[in-house]
């Protein structure tokens, strides 16, 4: 019987790059998201190409009774979820901390930490009768390394950081394994959304170096669930080769 993988955040970047790759890998998937077209045409094409069932379900992963309701909604087969992909999240403005936006922050802490929590709350609660599981969450370098600006953002990885960590500890007795990813410099929708649709700053933010793209990302991904039951990935930092941390890059 093929596995189930549910992914957040599925209409961009990292978690359609694990869509498309999780479905070519033969996976029946989940796809969460807030932009149901994209997720309709995801899905349609995932399913002629592949013949994987594909369910969508359209929630704001910061909506706590919807993240739970639609979630909790689905039919107990699509309940048997092994793998767990916590992918939504954002960042938004590059501002010193007096001033920045506590709107923007709110958003962050909302999508990065909290959707996080309330999807992990569900579907861990799936995985524990089953006593297996894995879950993944995306991290950022941004959550080793603080960098200037990055203030509110860079906490909320660090907090994605704390909690995959804490939740290893707290599930270890259910045989549930945690992974953190922390990607670099990646060029997806991510430096647009922190822009607010200024698609020349988001372009130069890649200037004179070449980036990761969402595919690296979701091959480090796949690479890390299929392991061996006994062997669990911590974590994987993964940075373009012309990155040496947040602050030093070699740019042509």
């Amino acid at each position: 019987m093929p596995k189930l993988v549910l992914i957040t955040g599925a209409t961009s970047g990292f978690g359609e790059a694990c869509a498309r790759l999780f479905a070519k890998e033969g996976f029946n998937l989940i796809l969460t998201g807030r932009r149901k077209d994209r997720l309709d045409q995801l899905s349609k094409f995932l399913k002629d190409e592949t013949g994987v069932e594909v369910t969508t379900v359209v929630f704001d992963v910061r909506d706590k009774q919807e993240v739970e309701e639609k979630l909790e909604a689905l039919s107990p087969d699509l309940k048997n979820v092994d793998i767990l992909i916590n992918n939504a999240g954002l960042s938004l403005g590059l501002d010193p901390i007096n001033q920045g936006s506590t709107d923007d922050w709110d958003i962050m802490i909302d999508t990065n930490v909290k959707g996080l929590l309330y999807v992990t709350r569900v579907v861990s609660n799936w995985m524990v009768p089953h006593k297996q599981g894995h879950i993944i969450n995306l991290g950022s370098i941004a959550g080793k390394e603080t960098y200037l600006n990055g203030n509110v953002y860079c906490a909320t990885k660090y907090a994605v950081d704390s909690l995959s960590k804490a939740m290893r500890i707290d599930l270890l007795q259910h045989n549930i394994r945690v992974t953190a990813i922390h990607p670099g410099a990646a060029e997806t929708e991510f430096s647009e959304v922190r822009f607010k649709g200024d698609k020349s700053r988001a372009k130069s933010v890649y200037d004179g170096f070449e980036p990761l793209v969402a595919v690296d990302i979701a091959e480090a991904i796949w690479f890390v669930v299929s392991r061996p039951a006994h062997v669990n990935i911590n974590e994987m930092i993964i940075m373009p080769s012309a990155q040496a941390n947040t602050t030093h890059l070699k740019r042509a």
